[in-house]
């Protein structure tokens, strides 16, 4: 199969909703591109850590995602994290997370992201278009790498 952006930013929401820990959290894919991908999800107040930010594993959650598809734009979709960190800058209080991941070099079995999480909290947010980027609350990286094959049964 070639490239996820082939098939599609429709098909990149069906592969994320197969994810029933993505579905719980409500998130969608708003920009999905070659090389690059966002991911979005709203501050609910079961979200929450104990001082009413966005709980950390929240971003976290975000940041992986968004490295994960942003690599499958040009790895395939057959991929997983290998490892990401993340740099807490500032708390999110309200509003929607919007994770931006892009591939910063790929090779044919694995891909660096880096991916800047915001905290958008103007009306409706949008879709990622950049009108309203939002206050950047996190910083990530990580690699990607392209699943290893399955033997046997599933």
């Amino acid at each position: 199969m070639g490239h996820m952006t082939d098939l599609g930013i429709d098909f990149a929401q069906k592969v994320l909703d197969e994810q029933a820990f993505s579905r719980l959290l409500g998130a969608r894919i708003t920009a999905f591109a070659e090389g690059a991908a966002t991911l979005e999800v709203d501050i609910r107040d079961d979200l929450r850590q104990q001082y009413g930010f966005a709980h950390g594993g929240l971003l976290a959650y975000a940041a992986d995602n968004a490295l994960t598809f942003a690599a499958g734009t040009v790895l395939g979709p057959a991929v997983i994290t290998g490892g990401f960190s993340v740099q807490y800058l500032r708390p999110a209080r309200d509003g929607m997370l919007r994770a931006e991941a892009y591939v910063v070099h790929a090779g044919r079995r694995q891909a660096v992201c880096r991916c800047d999480i915001s905290v958008v909290t103007g009306a409706g947010g949008g879709a990622g278009d950049g009108a309203d980027g939002g206050e950047l609350c996190a910083v990530a990286q990580g690699t990607i790498l392209t699943a290893p094959e399955r033997t046997g049964p599933a």
